[in-house]
């Protein structure tokens, strides 16, 4: 029988899905000491670090092209279980990957822990609604709520956009909205987060234009001409591109960024393109068939608020 890990390597070989957070972004500002701290208030025994290392190695030890890194190691959401994220890495790029340990150590368990019970998706729903401040298209009042977490340099983020057009144009009733989840993996992404936070302030209207060539342009633009190239895009959008330079590199434009950041991982959060339909969860946007999307908005609205 397969073993479950071999599931994860055909995933990160693959790497069709989102663009992943980097090491540093799964562990937060977690650090070995902080999290046995957390293991002792919690009352979990949590694996160590040479544990966890000595356990990949034996997973994946045969394969000398897949290497790993340790991002964290902490109690998991549910009660007794302990949570692993390990950044699996390949030619073809990175994947984070998320196990549990039970309470023994003896035995991981691969797979998403989700949302359960009569409604499953309103915890995310209502976390979502009190914190989402980007900019969006759409009836304030709407039934139904698409809320964006996405990252301006993340190619899978440029491969879903015409899927989340089509859906937006095919539900004129719906409201979208727009968050920053620029990821650490990528060099200008903060940059490109920071110029969009300040663009969406100075006009909704232009926000979409930014994007949409931004993404347009995503492959033409490095950590070194970001400035200039952003600054410019932000003129064709029709703001002042100077301004919003100014703007981009305030501590407030950070502040905004940071609170979209936390706003996501509040709602875990662990890639992008990710898209939230009334608090359901949708990964690997680009890959969901249109019609399935537009099933899944129409079912929302038929659910209500």
């Amino acid at each position: 029988m397969r073993n479950c890990f071999s599931v994860i390597i055909v995933l990160v070989l693959a790497l069709v899905g989102a663009c992943s957070f980097s090491a540093a972004q799964a562990a937060g500002a977690a650090k070995p000491a902080d999290q046995h701290q957390a293991s002792s208030a919690a009352g979990v025994k949590l694996p160590s670090e040479a544990t966890v290392d000595s356990f990949m190695q034996q997973t994946f030890g045969y394969e000398a092209q897949i290497s790993w890194k340790i991002a964290s190691i902490k109690p998991a959401p549910v009660p007794g279980l302990g949570q692993v994220d390990v950044i699996l890495a390949s030619p073809q790029g990175q994947q984070l990957s998320r196990f549990y340990v039970t309470p023994d150590g003896e035995h991981a368990v691969v797979g998403d822990i989700i949302p359960f019970g009569a409604k499953p998706f309103d915890a995310a729903k209502k976390t979502l609604d009190k914190g989402i401040t980007g900019p969006s298209r759409g009836p304030k009042d709407a039934p139904v709520t698409i809320v964006e977490f996405g990252d301006l340099q993340c190619p899978a983020c440029k491969a879903a956009q015409p899927a989340i057009e089509s859906l937006i144009a095919a539900e004129p009733n719906a409201r979208f909205v727009f968050q920053n989840f620029p990821l650490e993996m990528h060099n200008w992404a903060a940059k490109g987060a920071a110029y969009a936070d300040c663009v969406g302030q100075a006009s909704n209207e232009a926000f979409w234009k930014f994007i949409a060539k931004t993404y347009e342009t995503q492959a033409d633009i490095t950590a070194e001409n970001a400035d200039e190239k952003l600054t410019a895009l932000a003129n064709d959008a029709g703001v002042k591109g100077a301004d919003i330079a100014t703007c981009a590199a305030t501590p407030v434009t950070k502040a905004h960024i940071d609170a979209s950041l936390a706003l996501g991982k509040a709602v875990n959060v662990t890639g992008t393109p990710t898209l939230f339909i009334n608090g359901r969860t949708i990964g690997n946007v680009s890959q969901v068939p249109a019609t399935t999307l537009k099933g899944l908005v129409d079912f929302a609205a038929k659910q209500g608020n």
